[in-house]
């Protein structure tokens, strides 16, 4: 029998398959990726992961039991993107004062708000499905980048290592772990809530990319 977040991942595998053959993974791997696209998408994951971190912080105040707090704690307490975003940051000529300045894009800003408002006002079940899409697409990502040869360009070999080496596969499990242990507990309305929620982020994800693909702004 699946678990619940198996089944989340079927339901959503056209949205993850598109995520996966977008033009953006497409040409970072070829090498062909404008760096300025780049530096782009790298400044808007920063400021993603800001809200992701809050939204985790929000959970913890919902969390039942220990073991729940420990799940939870781990992610807020070690975001381990961080180390990743300040190498990149160094190569791209970029500095964390000029990344925290920068505008936030439509779609970016839309995302965030979803995880902030789902982390304020909802069951811990909808805030971890939320939550989940995230690192499991990325680490989905890095597991079909190790399967090809690395990016010649040399950034964009270095963003691709810290996914192909499996950095998330330890935040997948745990973020998995609640929400199947969130499940079995859920009344059928709160489990088509947490179906919602992952949908959702996992339709961001896939407009995530694309943002950064077309290097989205407002148009005033």
């Amino acid at each position: 029998m699946k678990s619940f977040s198996e089944l989340l991942r079927a339901e959503a595998a056209e949205i993850w398959d598109a995520i996966f053959a977008h033009p953006f993974l497409a040409d970072l791997a070829a090498g062909t990726l404008p760096i300025q696209t780049f530096r782009f998408y790298i400044t808007q994951d920063y400021r993603y992961l800001e809200a992701f971190g809050r939204a985790v912080a929000l959970a913890l105040g919902r969390a039942p039991d220990s073991e729940s707090v420990r799940l939870l704690a781990a992610r807020v307490l070690t975001p381990i993107e961080r180390p990743l975003h300040s190498r990149l940051f160094e190569l791209c000529a970029l500095t964390v004062g000029e990344v925290e300045r920068a505008e936030i894009a439509p779609t970016n800003r839309a995302y965030m708000d979803h995880l902030l408002a789902t982390a304020s006002m909802r069951s811990l079940g909808e805030i971890a499905a939320a939550l989940l899409p995230c690192p499991w697409t990325y680490h989905e990502i890095g597991a079909r980048l190790a399967a090809v040869d690395e990016p010649a360009q040399p950034i964009y070999r270095e963003w691709a290592g810290f996914y192909t080496a499996g950095f998330l596969a330890e935040s997948v499990r745990a973020w998995r772990e609640l929400v199947d242990r969130e499940a079995p507990s859920a009344t059928p309305a709160q489990q088509t809530a947490m179906r919602d929620a992952f949908l959702l982020s996992s339709r961001y994800e896939l407009r995530f990319w694309t943002m950064a693909y077309q290097v989205e702004s407002w148009e005033i």
